[in-house]
């Protein structure tokens, strides 16, 4: 998505400007191409917050003025837009105009350009950009590697973005509820469908995030053995006792779901602990926690024996701090190339654990997850 947006200006040189909003309407709403096509003149407006939301009718569903929350970047692209139609017609009252207006046998400005032509504008511009290189994993003599290979254009298509914009938000840790209502969809599992941390991707990322893991004095206590590699993917389907920050194998607890601990969750001062990258914002997390406590127990009146029972160790906060520092240092010492997938495999492995609510799907402002545009 980052190299196709790139090439937007591309599409600029392919006729009418309505081709590259479109375009980027979908790529950033998600929308279905018909739906972005047919969106009336006014189709902006702003909450009770002042937030922008995107009105549109979800044809498919015959639900008519949904409603999305979108950034102000995609605001401002509608707002351009709008502009450049009523001043191309501005006798034609605005209630009447499409924000998409087609430039053949429409003199009023009511007429939208259709999702098949924008198909056709579409794939006439994603053949005519270079091959696009993405990162591949594939297995030379027996082992897994990472090579830049060029990616299948014809997956590249205006509804796949539908998909792109739902596997962004899911990889940003939007809530499975949430996403559903962001998607229009009646069902979950239909959702559900629209994004997806395969098995393949999950061992991937394993492997990635398996390769920085630490024990609690900060070795590193990577399995470079295939076979103890497979343990480590066995273990984690089985059913892995996660704790604050990082991993408990202690034989025990591990057979008491993590309900069996002795040291009362003082993790990392165990020598069964594990922690990967992938907890660096949960350890970050409690180190400030840690020193904004002992800060507010030190201010605080209290009898001595209370405040000593209450107050974080300093061979906790110590521990705490130096866990942080390898994992950073080991993090820096990575090529670019290498942290990126670092970071997208930490991603998959968040994402897999993560505990989706069952209560009522909560949308607030709109996260900027749209992909990176050039400069200007």
């Amino acid at each position: 998505m980052r190299q196709l947006c790139q090439h937007l200006d591309g599409l600029d040189a392919r006729g009418a400007p309505e081709i590259r909003t479109a375009i980027e309407l979908i790529i950033d709403t998600g929308r279905r191409p018909s739906e972005i096509c047919k969106l009336p003149h006014d189709c902006l407006e702003r909450d009770d917050d002042g937030n922008l939301t995107l009105i549109y009718d979800n044809h498919k569903s015959a639900r008519k003025a949904r409603r999305l929350p979108i950034s102000g970047e995609t605001g401002a692209l509608i707002t351009v837009q709008q502009e450049r139609v009523r001043a191309r017609f501005a006798n034609t009252p605005a209630d009447s105009l499409k924000l998409l207006p087609t430039a053949l046998a429409n003199t009023t400005g009511t007429k939208p350009i259709t999702a098949e032509w924008l198909s056709v504008r579409h794939r006439a511009w994603v053949d005519s950009l270079p091959e696009f290189l993405v990162p591949t994993v594939v297995t030379v003599e027996g082992r897994q590697v990472t090579k830049m290979l060029p990616f299948d254009k014809a997956k590249i298509f205006p509804y796949a973005y539908r998909h792109t914009y739902a596997q962004r938000h899911a990889d940003a840790g939007v809530a499975a509820d949430a996403l559903q209502s962001l998607m229009d969809h009646r069902q979950l599992s239909t959702t559900q469908r629209y994004y997806r941390v395969g098995e393949k991707r999950k061992r991937e990322a394993v492997d990635r995030v398996t390769a920085m893991q630490f024990d609690r004095h900060g070795n590193r206590v990577w399995r470079k053995a295939q076979t103890l590699l497979d343990s480590e993917h066995t273990r984690r389907v089985v059913g892995e006792v996660q704790v604050p920050y990082g991993l408990c194998t202690e034989p025990t607890n591990v057979a008491a779901g993590g309900h069996d601990c002795p040291a009362r969750f003082r993790c990392v001062g165990c020598e069964h602990f594990r922690t990967d990258i992938s907890y660096l914002p949960d350890l970050e997390a409690y180190l400030a926690d840690l020193l904004h406590s002992r800060e507010r127990l030190a201010a605080f009146a209290a009898d001595a024996w209370a405040k000593a029972e209450a107050m974080p160790s300093d061979e906790e906060i110590t521990r705490v701090r130096y866990l942080v520092k390898r994992v950073r240092e080991d993090l820096g010492d990575l090529t670019e190339e290498d942290r990126i997938q670092i970071k997208e495999a930490v991603t998959v492995v968040r994402r897999t654990r993560r505990v989706v609510s069952l209560g009522l799907p909560r949308i607030g402002p709109p996260q900027d997850l749209r992909p990176e545009r050039p400069a200007g």
